[in-house]
């Protein structure tokens, strides 16, 4: 049985680039569509990137969790 640290931090490796995945796959698609700079889409899509890379540096760095 894998160790529970060891576990988490993989749960959160997968969620962090799912994150970043689907923030890419809303930027793509707003600017797909025509958005522009200021669509919805747009925004949350750097956001959802900002989240899930910020999360994997901050684990990556030694952050609480490791």
């Amino acid at each position: 049985m894998p160790d529970p640290r060891q576990l988490h931090r993989r749960s959160v490796d997968v969620l962090s680039l799912a994150m970043v995945a689907i923030g890419v796959a809303l930027i793509v698609r707003t600017l797909a569509a025509g958005g522009g700079a200021l669509a919805v889409g747009l925004l949350l899509g750097v956001l959802f990137v900002a989240g899930g890379a910020g999360r994997l540096y901050i684990q990556r760095r030694g952050g609480r969790d490791g």
